[in-house]
């Protein structure tokens, strides 16, 4: 077990690689993020690979997904943001897996949350930030910056239109705190009631039976730990839909 709660989040190269001064190493991170991809290419491919008219249980868990992402997207921003479906699914089930493989048992191969990591969640948010701006100035031109600007009595808008940028601005930067920030003390959780069980259970005599209390603990948040994996999947998912459906309707209601 690793010494410390930290250590799990460890970046360590697997084949270093350096080009021009810039290090490109392969990493245990990089590892999983291909884990993660063949994970979900390996479930659809399962799911669709012989369609019946009586589904089996791996088809009915593919067309639940399509059907639940395609739900989400209609109610949040309306028909016209179906096109934007493979983005969305993509980035639904890239989250929902990187955080569910990361709850697997350390068994010959110690898992790695991808998710857990700053730089991933930002770089997933940023894209997402870039991709409404883009939407949103292809779809209104010039006229998408009255999004920053409410119908209200103009006098409000000296007051109005900075909070709405610092609101826009920040999305990247909440996007990508929130579903970090969740991972990260979620699996630290884990590790600190695993060594509380280990120590107890280790100590011998009395001390052994209060071990049943971290070991219930454990039991519970980890539990606890697949809703919010599913749970952090969907809300980044839902608020990438919101985010479009700003850049689609602007003040209107689709």
């Amino acid at each position: 077990m690793a010494a410390s709660p930290m250590e799990q989040f460890e970046v360590t190269p697997i084949i270093p690689i350096e080009v021009g001064g810039f290090d490109l190493s392969f990493t245990n991170a990089s590892l999983w993020m291909c884990i993660v991809a063949g994970a979900v290419a390996l479930f659809l491919s399962l799911g669709t690979s012989s369609v019946r008219t009586v589904p089996t249980r791996m088809q009915s868990l593919v067309e639940m997904a399509y059907t639940f992402i395609a739900d989400m997207i209609r109610s949040a921003a309306g028909t016209e943001g179906l096109q934007f479906f493979p983005f969305v699914f993509t980035l639904f089930m890239f989250v929902l897996f990187s955080n569910l493989l990361g709850l697997l048992p350390p068994i010959g191969i110690h898992p790695f949350t991808v998710t857990s990591h700053i730089i991933v969640t930002f770089s997933l948010a940023i894209f997402v930030f870039f991709m409404v701006l883009a939407v949103g100035f292809w779809r209104h031109g010039v006229h998408f910056l009255t999004l920053f600007a409410p119908k209200v009595p103009w006098p409000m808008l000296i007051l109005l239109i900075p909070i709405e940028l610092v609101s826009f601005l920040s999305r990247p930067i909440s996007l990508s705190v929130r579903l970090f920030a969740n991972m990260l003390a979620g699996h630290t959780m884990l590790f600190v009631f695993g060594t509380f069980v280990i120590g107890l259970a280790g100590a011998g005599g009395v001390l052994s039976l209060l071990s049943i209390a971290p070991l219930i603990a454990i039991t519970a948040v980890s539990a606890l730990e697949f809703l919010i994996a599913f749970l952090q999947a969907y809300v980044f998912a839902i608020l990438t839909c919101i985010y479009l459906n700003d850049a689609l309707h602007l003040h209107d209601h689709h």
